[in-house]
């Protein structure tokens, strides 16, 4: 199952690549079908997978009525595989083709998901070391731990697939996500691949929020540490009052106390912005939930069967 939002460049390379694999993954797994989720992109991407789909029927697509990001297309990938087993891939050929084979062994020994689990090889030393601070401070934060290097690439078996589908949430972490339903699962380490071609869509902007959704959404430490920090605020506040008090009442009042005053009204202020700010992130994600709306609608498939709404996502998925 690859997301896609303007491959065109890269896609027909990912399936040739994807298609000669068939032959290294045995009898078994030699009929594995290939679904393309466009996630509407706005280049010729759609094009390309519909042509494959014409000279290939194991070539399948879902094209989403507009961009509904990575996590809404990999819901929807996940909800009409058919297939004994999913394996989810990104298209611009970073995550290897050929490792499908041992991944497929491992399952078979017994795993319900195979994580191949990339090194820092080729990133610049200012991006490893804010993604390695960023999971640091996520596995100190939240209740699951996530490895650095282990993305989305990787093969789920049928309980794995079910276990994700049954989680609804809007805001979604698939990282997260994944390590929160446990189960058995194998690591494959491998080397960092650059892209194929065209370029990342990841600026700072979204993995900053990104990062924020990761960390909010597997945890309310925050809320908790704008309790501390409200009665240290109090604390102090209170220590500083008896101070200018008792002061006021042994020397007399000082008119010099305007600064004062002035910098810790500024300051009490910004900490309550905080605050608040804090509040509204949450407060922010509970009124998206309770809209209820689909995580994505399916503008068009090459299976009449599809739904045109994400409204059940644990439809197609295979348990055999």
């Amino acid at each position: 199952m690859v997301p896609c939002l303007d491959e065109a460049g890269v896609i027909e390379p990912l399936l040739a690549a994807l298609d000669a694999e068939r032959a290294s993954v045995g009898r078994r797994y030699a009929d594995f079908e290939i679904l393309v989720v466009d996630d509407g992109s706005t280049d010729a991407t759609l094009d390309l997978v519909k042509a494959a789909a014409e000279r290939d029927p194991r070539v399948r697509y879902l094209s989403l009525s507009r961009n509904f990001g990575k996590e809404a297309a990999m819901l929807a990938g996940l909800g009409h595989a058919r297939g004994r087993a999913v394996a989810i891939m990104d298209a611009d050929l970073q995550h290897p083709p050929h490792l499908l084979a041992r991944m497929l062994e491992l399952l078979e020994e017994g795993a319900d998901q195979v994580v191949a689990r990339r090194n820092r090889t080729g990133d610049s030393w200012t991006r490893t070391r804010l993604s390695r601070g960023f999971y640091k401070l996520m596995n100190a934060m939240t209740e699951v731990h996530v490895d650095d290097g282990a993305g989305d690439f990787r093969l789920l078996g049928p309980v794995a697939v079910r276990a994700i589908l049954s989680m609804e949430e809007r805001n979604r972490f698939s990282k997260g996500l994944f390590a929160w339903i446990g189960l058995r699962t194998s690591v494959i380490d491998y080397d960092n691949v650059g892209r194929t071609g065209g370029a990342s869509r990841w600026k700072l902007r979204s993995l900053v929020k990104y990062g924020l959704d990761g960390l909010l959404s597997f945890n309310f430490k925050p809320l908790r540490a704008a309790l501390y920090l409200g009665l240290v605020v109090t604390t102090v506040a209170f220590l500083y009052a008896a101070w200018v008090l008792g002061r006021a009442i042994i020397v007399g009042v000082d008119v010099p106390g305007y600064v004062t005053l002035v910098c810790t009204v500024v300051w009490l202020g910004g900490v309550q912005l905080i605050l608040l700010g804090v509040l509204g992130e949450y407060l922010g994600r509970i009124y998206l939930e309770v809209k209820r709306r689909p995580h994505y609608i399916v503008a068009s498939s090459n299976d009449e069967r599809e739904s045109r709404a994400g409204g059940d996502p644990t439809r197609g998925v295979s348990t055999r």
